[in-house]
């Protein structure tokens, strides 16, 4: 009789740690997966700074560049999109015709001794380029934050938990080939 009442305490034991054990796994996973959404967040923080910022920057630019009306109307049209969509890759990818133009935007103004001298101008190109820095640290954290969340669903033996719960594996923010080349200048 005292050696079953010993085996089910430890059977009991037993039962206890593993159920502890799955338990700490799905709090790990679930911590993981609000660290994403949570810097997703702060991207789109940054984004809605940028957003503001732009009709600023648009607006004194405007009457200086003429000759870039496209990449003003692209930068525009992205802007307005950006805040269309709720996807992370269309974002990802509007935000990198954001980025696209602004450097094209930038290296164009240095044909503008006028812009370039413009106080606004100035402000606003610091303060954009500010938060285009920021969108950059806050994208490395959110590509950190997926990695340790695929690591984790894709190792034993968190991977069967996080098939219980219907996890799968996230994607990172990816450099766009266009992003890897020289802004090209045309006059």
């Amino acid at each position: 009789m005292a050696m079953n009442m010993v085996i089910g305490f430890i059977i009991g034991l037993v039962a206890v740690a593993i159920v502890g054990y799955i338990v700490s796994i799905f709090n790990g996973l679930i911590r993981l997966k609000n660290n994403i959404e949570k810097s997703w967040a702060n991207i789109n923080v940054l984004l809605k700074q940028r957003h503001d910022e732009l009709p600023k920057l648009i607006s004194t630019v405007k009457g200086y560049m003429k000759h870039e009306k496209n990449v003003l109307e692209s930068l525009t049209q992205a802007r307005t999109s950006i805040l269309k969509t709720n996807d992370i890759h269309k974002k990802a990818g509007l935000n990198n015709q954001i980025s696209d133009a602004l450097k094209t935007i930038f290296a164009v103004s240095e044909n503008y001794p006028k812009l370039m001298a413009s106080a606004n101008f100035q402000q606003l190109q610091q303060r954009i380029s500010g938060i285009e820095n920021e969108i950059a640290d806050r994208r490395e954290f959110y590509n950190d934050s997926v990695n340790a969340f695929n690591i984790r669903i894709q190792s034993i033996p968190d991977v069967l938990v996080a098939k219980m719960m219907g996890y799968s594996k996230k994607e990172m923010f990816r450099v766009q080939p266009t992003d890897l080349q020289d802004v090209k200048v045309e006059f």
